[in-house]
């Protein structure tokens, strides 16, 4: 049972690897059953196409992330630098995300694929939160909370995203550290959706668990 589950993960870990690096179309699944030291049989018999096992290892990719980043719809530019902090760790994990964006999207009407069908999963309690804070006075209501999750997702990933810039930033930068990059994204979202105060929070957070 151990060599079972040990070869499960070395496919796991090959897989996230090579999807990382070739994305979906581009990976080979010889290549992911050499680098796990097993055979493309073997990989077939845990995952019945190379699509599924995207989507498997997908899952998990999306769940650690959502583990790491915390949404305080009160404190926002907290969550910017969390969301900064956990992809510029992992570029790796960056990347087999954005490869999920480019080839497993949906367009509307279409039946989502489990890829997408994960992200929304997590969607509708985030802005529910984050609606939750605009009644409560933490956040200005006049924003849409779905543009609200954009805005902030974006400024937090600018430089993740934008290779390009982050290549020119420690020749051109008056500061060129990476720290002076989280604190641009931190000024950004702060000036966009300022957090609220503590006294704020007391007197205005609810206690509804369902909502954290």
């Amino acid at each position: 049972m151990a060599s079972t589950d040990s070869t499960h993960e070395r496919i796991i870990a090959a897989a996230r690897a090579e999807f990382a690096q070739h994305g979906i179309a581009g990976a080979r699944v010889d290549r992911i059953a050499k680098a796990a030291s097993t055979s493309k049989e073997r990989v077939y018999a845990y995952f019945r196409s190379k699509e599924g096992l995207y989507e498997h290892v997908a899952s998990a990719e999306l769940a650690a992330a959502a583990d790491a980043v915390h949404l305080d719809p009160a404190d926002l530019p907290s969550y910017a630098g969390q969301l900064f902090d956990y992809f510029t760790a992992h570029p790796d994990r960056h990347r087999f995300i954005l490869w999920g964006r480019l080839e497993r999207a949906t367009t509307p009407g279409e039946d989502p694929t489990p890829y997408t069908g994960a992200v929304l999963r997590t969607l509708p309690t985030k802005i529910e939160k984050i609606r939750a804070a605009q009644a409560n006075g933490d956040l200005d209501p006049v924003w849409d909370p779905i543009d609200i999750m954009a805005l902030v997702a974006q400024i937090a990933m600018t430089w993740i995203d934008q290779s390009e810039l982050g290549a020119v930033a420690p020749r051109t930068a008056a500061d060129p550290s990476p720290a002076a990059r989280r604190a641009a994204v931190i000024r950004a979202v702060t000036t966009l959706f300022p957090p609220a105060t503590p006294r704020e929070r007391t007197e205005t957070t609810p206690t509804d668990s369902s909502l954290t």
